[in-house]
């Protein structure tokens, strides 16, 4: 499991160790080391877009969010066609694919990952972002259903 943020720029790439990504460990490995920096330096507008896996909205995850006032997106449950972050993810997962050799051991998929985050550009990632709005009014024009994105 791996986690990041983007916005004008990106965090690095956080590759969970071993065992299930829990409420505890998202609030513990992600938001408070990530998010709360990203929102301190975005100010009042940040808006965290997540999703609706259990471990972001366990309960403690809320209460850490509102302590913090981080306002987080309402997020339908199944919207790849929204989410930016899953055409990274596929970008990440094409690159990871081209390696030769490829990846063999846990380690070496996470060396992997890591160069290969490191490796995608930015202005892709900017492209994504800012082609929000655009996704949104695709996505109402067909009432839901499948948009180009």
């Amino acid at each position: 499991m791996v986690w990041a943020g983007m916005l004008d720029g990106r965090t690095p790439l956080h590759v969970f160790e071993r065992g299930t990504v829990t409420g505890v460990r998202y609030r513990d490995e992600i938001l408070e080391p990530y998010v709360r920096l990203f929102s301190g330096a975005v100010g009042p507008e940040f808006i965290l877009m997540d999703d609706n896996a259990r471990p972001h909205r366990a309960l403690l995850v809320d209460e850490f969010l509102e302590s913090e006032d981080i306002r987080r997106m309402d997020w339908p449950a199944i919207s790849p066609d929204l989410n930016p972050t899953e055409h990274v993810w596929d970008a990440l997962g094409r690159a990871i694919a081209t390696r030769n050799p490829p990846p063999r051991t846990i380690q070496e998929m996470k060396t992997a990952l890591l160069n290969e985050w490191d490796q995608l550009p930015q202005e892709m990632i900017n492209c994504l972002i800012s082609s929000m709005k655009s996704r949104y009014k695709a996505c109402i024009s067909v009432r839901g259903d499948h948009t180009p994105y």
